[in-house]
């Protein structure tokens, strides 16, 4: 599925999630005609991140909303601004409330914390790569926030990409057998798929290079200085990963080495939502 087909199956799900057999505070109280404006209100600073995606939660539910976008996703945002108006019918805002809410917030979090890190990487080559340590069912959202904030996105998943970690090599029985076998799985299975393997020291990485089989090699807990000695005998073969141990204080001793990528799962699992309102305009 592509975005947009995976974005509809994700609002379906939460919606039923959070409304189950109905909206029964909504439906007690307002008249299922009744029509309302409201605005999204932003109270902390940063970088927006969901706007897109707020449209498309309101219009699954009621699709002639009237919508008007006044920053749109990447934007710098300012506490007391206004992102958005929109006019439906109340029962559309009252139950896509908490969802939008819950998405922008979180999205918003996510570009935030990943537009420090790039700011910081904007002298080097080096881009910044998130990674699957991403919420359950959130995952779209997630990475597009990342890609928002200006990083790369990694793989999505296990399907569209083979990542050797230390468990396959350790299971398979040796870093050179893990790398033989995926590049004959990938031959028979699944050509262009790309490979990328773990090392873990330096011997690692002569082997990884030797095969000659491997698109990228991911230096995992090496030192900025190990990682220039990796690079050396990598010598442009193939693509580079940077990761484990690497935050935003050290970030840029390890840019500093020329390394293509770093990737950081901090910049989602340790992102703090951002402080949002959907508040009612009477008419």
């Amino acid at each position: 599925m592509d975005f947009n087909q995976q974005l509809q199956q994700l609002i379906k799900n939460a919606l039923a999630e959070d409304i189950g057999d109905g909206d029964h505070s909504t439906l007690s109280s307002i008249n299922s005609d009744a029509e309302g404006e409201a605005v999204l209100k932003i109270k902390e600073n940063g970088i927006l991140a969901g706007v897109a995606v707020a449209e498309t939660i309101f219009r699954y539910m009621q699709q002639d909303i009237i919508f008007n976008a006044f920053k749109k996703d990447g934007d710098t945002m300012q506490y007391g601004e206004t992102a958005f108006e929109l006019k439906a019918k109340v029962h559309t805002i009252l139950q896509c409330e908490r969802l939008v809410l819950n998405c922008m917030q979180r999205m918003s979090g996510i570009a935030t914390l990943t537009n420090e890190y790039t700011k910081k990487l904007q002298p080097y080559k080096t881009r910044l790569l998130d990674t699957r340590k991403t919420t359950p069912n959130f995952r779209l959202l997630e990475k597009e926030a990342v890609r928002i904030g200006g990083a790369v996105n990694h793989r999505f998943g296990l399907y569209d990409m083979i990542m050797l970690k230390d468990n396959h090599i350790d299971y398979c029985g040796g870093i050179e057998k893990a790398i033989n076998n995926a590049y004959n799985y990938v031959q028979q299975k699944k050509p262009g798929l790309k490979i990328e393997v773990e090392t873990r020291n330096i011997d690692d990485v002569k082997k990884a290079v030797a095969t000659g089989k491997v698109n990228r090699i991911m230096l995992d807990n090496f030192t900025p200085e190990k990682i220039t000695e990796a690079l050396k005998i990598i010598d442009g073969r193939c693509e580079t990963e940077a990761s484990g141990g690497i935050n935003i204080n050290n970030l840029e001793a390890y840019a500093a080495t020329c390394v293509d990528y770093i990737s950081s799962g901090a910049i989602i699992h340790q992102a703090r939502s951002l402080d949002m309102s959907l508040k009612a305009k009477l008419l």
